[in-house]
């Protein structure tokens, strides 16, 4: 069972992921994997030298193409258990972002495509997680936060 929890801050150096709630118009764009045949938010691993936001921003234009499009941060989040990316079941820690795209370009990136949704498909890669995540942004949507 995993256990998804989010806060307001974390240490700069826990951050290790960047997950984008990105919406074109009124629809969920979510992307799906060349290895896969499920959907997930885009989104993926920080590298050296990054901040958060520079990995948000480049997650979204590889997995998706976005070309113009407004990045908001949401909240931090972490998960804790076992999963695909998490083999030790520790706590790790990552950023929600939400996204607002209005152009997209080419994809150059391990996805295969991209879809767009008025909601979360059924087949989900992180299905304990990825529904939690969409709930908290869409939250802050309605409450005018973002």
């Amino acid at each position: 069972m995993l256990e998804v929890k989010f806060y307001r801050q974390a240490e700069d150096h826990l951050l290790k992921f960047a997950v984008i709630l990105a919406m074109a118009g009124e629809k969920m764009v979510l992307v799906r994997h060349r290895e896969r045949d499920t959907y997930e938010i885009p989104g993926g691993h920080r590298e050296a030298g990054e901040s958060i936001e520079e990995t948000a921003a480049r997650e979204l234009q590889e997995e998706t193409g976005a070309m113009a499009f407004t990045l908001k941060p949401v909240s931090v989040y972490s998960v804790i258990g076992k999963n695909r990316v998490n083999d030790t079941g520790e706590e790790t820690y990552g950023m929600l972002f939400y996204a607002e795209i209005t152009s997209f370009g080419r994809m150059e990136s391990e996805i295969e495509k991209i879809e767009f949704f008025d909601q979360l498909p059924e087949a989900l890669t992180y299905p304990e997680i990825q529904p939690i995540l969409v709930d908290r942004v869409m939250k802050e949507k309605e409450e005018h936060v973002l």
